[in-house]
């Protein structure tokens, strides 16, 4: 086997994973983030940041800017953000029972991704996935560029668990993503020389 089939292969294992930022990666954007893996490949990949809440904008304040009336039975789903990557753009990371015909990406057996107004309107009027956390843009990676931030030491990876993705507090998630796999943030913090 070549070292790119190698790397092929493996990179499909990161699909439907939880990147967690080291500390001292040097990219502020991704300080103690948590990406879930939409996709992964040859081609590149594709994640959403799952613990950084967008202070100043409500789910229904954008239901209210895309022009989306709320039903009687409206539920409050968080807003964060997803990457520096299309900041415009609305991603709904979900729980995998709810499916928008073919414009859901499934991820795994327990999520799926769907970019369309469709799952905002079914969330607006009480209906939608039973689990979901809304993401304004996303991350990416161009075709090895994730690989070689992980063997630099600038990513950690973990199952993505839908307790930690959708039930975990967000200032908790890095904590908790890094337990999972048995590392201790605070030793990974002073190790690192970072507050």
């Amino acid at each position: 086997m070549t070292h790119l089939q190698g790397m092929a292969s493996d990179a499909q294992t990161l699909t439907g994973k939880l990147l967690v930022a080291m500390p001292g990666m040097g990219d502020p954007r991704f300080d103690r983030s948590v990406i879930f893996m939409c996709s992964h490949g040859e081609d590149g990949a594709l994640g959403l940041i799952v613990n950084k809440p967008t202070p100043s904008l409500s789910f229904a304040g954008l239901l209210q800017q895309l022009d989306i009336a709320g039903g009687t039975t409206e539920r409050d789903i968080r807003v964060h953000f997803g990457g520096p990557v299309e900041n415009g753009r609305g991603f709904v990371l979900h729980s995998a029972e709810y499916g928008a015909n073919r414009s859901t990406l499934r991820v795994g057996e327990a999520f799926g991704m769907t970019a369309t107004l469709d799952i905002l309107e079914d969330i607006a009027h009480g209906g939608g996935p039973e689990d979901a956390i809304l993401t304004l843009g996303y991350s990416g990676w161009g075709p090895g560029q994730l690989e070689d931030e992980i063997l630099a030491n600038g990513w950690l990876t973990c199952d993505a668990s839908r307790q930690i993705v959708f039930e975990t507090e967000d200032d908790a998630k890095w904590s908790a993503a890094l337990g999972s796999i048995g590392v201790d943030p605070l030793t990974l913090s002073s190790t690192a020389g970072r507050a």
